[in-house]
């Protein structure tokens, strides 16, 4: 059955919102107010490229920078593929920018202080010391008036729906303890709630299991839920102006300025 037919079923308006968004709204209600963050400006993107920030998607900022480059944990993906190092980051058809393959947390080869803006779509999920990567991130900025963008999935839209939403403390916690990639704490709870009906890529229970086990290999896992709250607490954790945050039903956006 379709996630979503599944999901209309316990949230009978979520489905027509979603078609609303898609047809009636397709970019963000203050797209506008944030767009000088990235005109001609040069950017980075932490597990891209994502399909939320080409053309006539709801983020379309890949048709406003100068340029925008790609870190990626590994040269395999389960959502790339293949991809190698190099000027091959091809992020919008005609549009290019330097593939870094190297882990996202402490981006180690990447050069600090070089950046206007970076960008994480669907990725700060997969992380397991959220916290330490957004530090590290900030870093990549330059000083002042460059800005970071987060979209994180909404859990009520997927296969996190059943799972309660991660608290600050506990990520602060995380980032006291300088928690590894490795970490496999929520491991039980994943298993026990991740609903599989919305998440057909990931087999059964029995398959499930085994890649979340081998998750330092695929990064696959949902480390965390977030909440538009949580994500905006992280930004002011580290003294960033948060300048936008909106919830769309299947999507958290916040952008925040140094």
């Amino acid at each position: 059955m379709n996630p979503l037919a599944i999901l209309s079923n316990k949230k009978p308006n979520v489905l027509a919102q979603l078609i609303i968004e898609k047809i009636f709204d397709t970019k963000l209600k203050n797209f506008s107010t944030i767009e000088k963050y990235f005109v001609q400006k040069k950017g980075i993107e932490i597990g891209g490229p994502s399909k939320k920030f080409r053309t006539k998607e709801p983020i379309p900022l890949y048709d406003l920078a100068k340029q925008v480059d790609g870190c990626n944990f590994s040269s395999h993906t389960a959502w790339e593929g293949e991809i190698k190092e190099g000027d091959t980051y091809e992020y919008q058809k005609g549009k290019r920018g330097h593939q870094y393959i190297c882990d996202g947390v402490d981006v180690p080869i990447i050069p600090k202080h070089a950046y206007d803006f970076v960008l994480s779509c669907h990725n700060l999920e997969h992380i397991a010391n959220p916290m330490k990567a957004l530090e590290n991130w900030i870093k990549l900025l330059k000083p002042k008036g460059s800005a970071i963008l987060l979209v994180l999935p909404r859990k009520e839209s997927n296969f996190d729906h059943k799972r309660p939403t991660t608290k600050f403390e506990h990520l602060l916690e995380d980032y006291k303890k300088n928690t590894g990639e490795d970490d496999l704490t929520h491991l039980p709870e994943i298993l026990k709630l991740h609903d599989l009906r919305f998440d057909p890529l990931a087999g059964g229970l029995e398959n499930f299991t085994k890649r979340s086990q081998d998750n330092f290999n695929n990064r696959c896992l949902h480390h965390h839920v977030y909440s538009l709250d949580l994500l905006e607490k992280m930004c002011l954790h580290f003294n960033l102006k948060v300048v936008l945050k909106e919830s769309r039903v299947g999507d958290h956006v916040i952008v925040a300025v140094n």
